[in-house]
């Protein structure tokens, strides 16, 4: 417990605002934690469950600007853009793609090494004690390719991960399949990485993780955030269904919903919804050994209790288009090449929206010039994955404690106003 107590709304009760709650109740602070629609049920639901240690890697890479029309045209690649919402994505996604160089991608393979580096370890002590711990489930990451030439083009990538001393195997057709014969002609190169980790439902893990919260004395509240309440240049109370709730501390958890609380507050973040995928097959036939990015769709195959889990790609269409067909029909057409013969009872599948910050980074910590407001959101894909850690940093943050890493990348005041 540390010397310095506060009283802190949690906005959001996904994986970060969970994990914030839980920490800052451990270290003896009066907490709420407020979510509209309750712990895990939008991305922290929906996500691949992978604790993806080695995924620093941001989406807009070298050589992205180049491919990313034809991309957007071709309707057999993991790219969805509903055309009426171009208007309103094109001033983000310029910033974004300015970032689609090697320079920029290393960068930011360094900045977040150090959040999600040791993710199993992370959420291991996060859930230590509580019923979440049996979600959590040690284990390698495959990296499947359709042939060892598409894995050398890779190479950009596989070079950022060693110099960042990730070490992995390179698997031929017939090492896979002595690995884990579940797998078809559609994957002939896989790359093997040890000590990862995946969650077996991370819907349920999210739950259990805000009951542990609760039993520490968190109170939930099922209750839009309509606005950070201040005066003096501090935090005094959050509003939600028209009445104050008297804090002096605030963390906007919201994920990719938090633009609009965090631009009250003097941050102009450039942060886009960015729709993500997943099917799931239930009561298969066969599990696979280990999760498996498979690199032809852009998406990762996890085992999960009592299904398979198809999640990934990327969508823009805002947060009230639709799900669009193409994903599924993408996920089903690969299903059938890199899982020959399975077969299963009953196909589910969701559409969620990930936070997209333009430089791929996160907000982590307190806003400038509002004593108390704190930002934990825009993790891109590995929201799950840095997930324990952020929480564990803004509780230090909020503690007075000094963080056990640099957070100077993912602070605020890079996008204030």
């Amino acid at each position: 417990m540390t010397g310095k107590t506060c009283n802190v709304a949690v906005i959001g009760a996904g994986i970060v605002g969970v994990s914030t709650a839980l920490w800052l109740a451990r270290e003896g602070h009066t907490v709420t934690l407020i979510d509209k629609a309750g712990p895990g049920e939008a991305t922290s639901y929906g996500n691949a469950g992978l604790l993806a240690c080695s995924g620093t890697m941001p989406v807009p890479g070298p050589g992205l600007l180049g491919k990313a029309p034809r991309m957007a045209l071709d309707p057999r690649e993991p790219l969805y853009i509903r055309w009426r919402h171009l208007p309103a994505l094109v001033p983000w996604l310029m910033k974004y793609l300015r970032h689609a160089t090697a320079d920029a991608a290393k960068t930011r393979a360094d900045a977040i090494l150090p959040l999600i580096g040791d993710s199993l370890a992370d959420h291991q002590a996060l859930a230590a004690g509580t019923e979440a711990e049996k979600y959590v489930v040690p284990c390698d990451y495959l990296y499947g390719y359709a042939t060892r030439k598409a894995f050398d083009a890779d190479r950009f990538t596989w070079d950022i991960r060693t110099e960042q001393g990730f070490e992995f195997s390179v698997m031929d057709r017939t090492a896979l399949r002595a690995y884990d014969p579940i797998y078809g002609e559609a994957i002939r190169c896989a790359a093997r990485i040890r000590r990862h980790g995946r969650i077996s439902d991370p819907g349920a893990y999210v739950k259990a993780l805000a009951k542990a919260a609760e039993r520490l004395g968190v109170k939930l509240i099922h209750e839009e955030v309509e606005a950070i309440e201040r005066s003096g240049g501090r935090v005094t109370g959050v509003r939600l269904a028209g009445e104050t709730l008297s804090v002096d501390t605030a963390v906007v958890a919201a994920g990719a919903w938090s633009k609009s609380l965090t631009e009250t507050l003097g941050i102009a973040v450039p942060l886009h919804p960015e729709s993500g995928f997943h099917i799931e097959l239930w009561e298969p036939s066969q599990m696979p050994r280990s999760p498996l990015m498979f690199a032809p769709g852009k998406f990762v195959i996890t085992p999960m209790d009592g299904r398979i889990r198809l999640a990934g790609m990327v969508g823009y269409g805002g947060f009230d288009a639709p799900p669009p067909e193409a994903p599924y029909r993408m996920f089903m057409r690969h299903l059938k090449a890199a899982l020959p013969g399975l077969t299963w009872r009953e196909t589910t599948r969701w559409m969620g929206h990930r936070p997209a910050v333009s430089d791929s980074l996160p907000l982590i910590g307190e806003v400038p010039g509002v004593a108390g407001a704190y930002t934990g959101f825009g993790h891109d894909h590995v929201g799950l994955t840095a997930g324990p850690k952020t929480g564990r940093l803004l509780a230090q943050m909020i503690s007075g404690a000094r963080p056990n890493i640099d957070v100077a990348p993912f602070a605020p005041d890079r996008f204030t106003r």
